[in-house]
């Protein structure tokens, strides 16, 4: 039987900070564009990444027309799909420059910012970032994809947004995370893209979606690791998450899932017009048993009945919004009480979700050596490896499950000794390991720890 691990972000894209950097240099640059592995001029005669980090500050709050889409009122399953329009529509002009018009794109310019400390982590040509390093085929049965693949992203921060960037890195080496700087303002957007190297070939999805040449340190599709590589992927996922107290009053935030659609004739704004929303999330149904009642209704999470079939293939638990490149689904171990807490293996279950994921977000400063007390979905503490190949998690539904499924204000941490990250996961998975990294030349206790709780290693 072939074990399917999975391999998140920060764990595995990583190849060290320090060890990137050459010899002779001092301190790692936070600043760096990318890891300096080039394509050949004759492959790749354009631009380069550059990272953009003149983080503004000062800003008043901005117009927000996703509140205006839904009369100001809060958002519901009633009206999720004209918020989530509204916000494709406001980030439409800079998304349509960005992936359409290469040569153009001045992010600073455009208002939109990246985090620093990890240009050891990202390519030269877009600056993508390895998401996931390998999504097995067997988790989209309905879709036709023959062959696994790993994911590439990159997140921009709006002007608003990047305030709070600036207020953490204000000296990169000595971030500060106290007195609220981590707190995010009222109309903050980050958007995050995702690309697939399955393209068309082994994945009917991807038919006529956008590609963009990268330098892919690691391509499932191909079985390539560790010799960086000019290759193409596939735009297949874009989320737009917004800080918006008013409009989600119990979290803060509302995060919507657009997806590519095959089916969805192109327009004025080219590929962008056939990326559909998948759904919306600004909460975690917490009071939704989806365990006792799988096909309890949410109240908290709008899933579009028309977003194509291998997006919702990978809906979180109870169908609360995942996408295909959030990990939402996995083979999970549980002790099964009736049998005596013998382990029992449950396949393709639905453990996460968009917010409960990223409600994990907290960063523990008297142990920065480990960083996050609780990993981004439901493990049982302490015991992580008894479970292994598979994540060993506690049983659907538990208390200790529901841990995970709890609708917090982004300034409470799930943790009591944690500092809150507001829901900011790349802060406290990627860039606060990077730093302290980069500080400490140790690598961080998250690059160590696959799903199931035990040393990485490639299948």
């Amino acid at each position: 039987m072939r074990i399917r691990t999975l391999y998140f972000c920060y764990c595995l894209s990583v190849v060290g900070v320090l060890l990137a950097l050459p010899a002779t240099a001092a301190t790692p640059d936070p600043w760096l564009d990318h890891n300096g592995r080039l394509p050949a001029r004759s492959d790749h005669a354009g631009p380069l990444f550059k990272l953009s980090h003149d983080y503004p500050s000062g800003l008043p709050a901005p117009h927000m027309p996703w509140r205006t889409a839904i009369n100001n009122a809060p958002i519901g399953t009633s009206n999720a799909a004209a918020y989530t329009q509204a916000l494709k529509d406001a980030v439409a002009r800079d998304m349509v420059a960005l992936l359409l018009d290469e040569g153009d794109w001045d992010a600073g310019r455009r208002g939109w910012y990246n985090d620093p400390w990890l240009g050891a982590q990202r390519e030269a040509v877009h600056g993508m970032l390895v998401g996931l390093e390998r999504v097995d085929d067997d988790l989209f049965p309905k879709s036709g994809l023959t062959k696994p693949f790993t994911t590439y992203v990159i997140t921009y921060y709006n002007r608003i947004g990047a305030q709070t960037l600036g207020a953490i890195w204000r000296d990169p080496h000595n971030p500060q995370l106290n007195g609220g700087a981590t707190q995010y303002a009222e109309g903050s957007v980050t958007v995050k893209l995702a690309f697939t190297t399955a393209g068309p070939a082994e994945w009917p999805a991807m038919r006529g979606a956008l590609s963009w040449p990268m330098m892919m340190t690691a391509n499932a599709t191909t079985g390539q690791f560790e010799r960086p590589t000019l290759g193409k992927a596939w735009l297949m996922q874009v989320d737009i998450v917004v800080k918006d107290t008013q409009s989600a009053p119990q979290t803060g935030w509302v995060f919507a899932t657009l997806v590519y659609d095959r089916n969805t004739r192109p327009g004025s704004r080219g590929v962008w017009d056939q990326m559909v929303p998948l759904g919306a999330q600004w909460g975690n149904d917490p009071r939704v048993d989806s365990a006792a009642n799988p096909g309890a209704p949410l109240q908290e999470t709008w899933i579009n009945p028309s977003a194509p079939l291998y997006a919702t293939e990978t809906l979180g638990w109870g169908g609360r919004l995942s996408g295909p490149n959030d990990h939402g689904v996995n083979d999970i171990s549980v002790a099964d009480v009736a049998r005596g807490g013998q382990r029992v293996l449950l396949r393709r279950a639905g453990n996460s979700s968009c917010l409960s994921c990223h409600g994990a977000s907290q960063w523990n400063a008297a142990n920065p050596a480990k960083g996050m007390a609780s990993f981004m979905m439901p493990l049982v503490p302490g015991d992580a490896k008894a479970g292994a190949p598979y994540m060993n998690s506690p049983a659907p539904g538990s208390n200790e499950w529901l841990r995970w499924f709890q609708n917090r204000a982004g300034d409470v941490a799930m943790d009591t000794g944690s500092m809150a990250g507001d829901y900011d996961l790349a802060l406290t998975f990627r860039v606060l390991p990077a730093w302290h990294e980069a500080k400490s030349g140790k690598k961080h206790a998250l690059q160590k720890l696959d799903a199931g709780g035990v040393a990485v290693q490639r299948e």
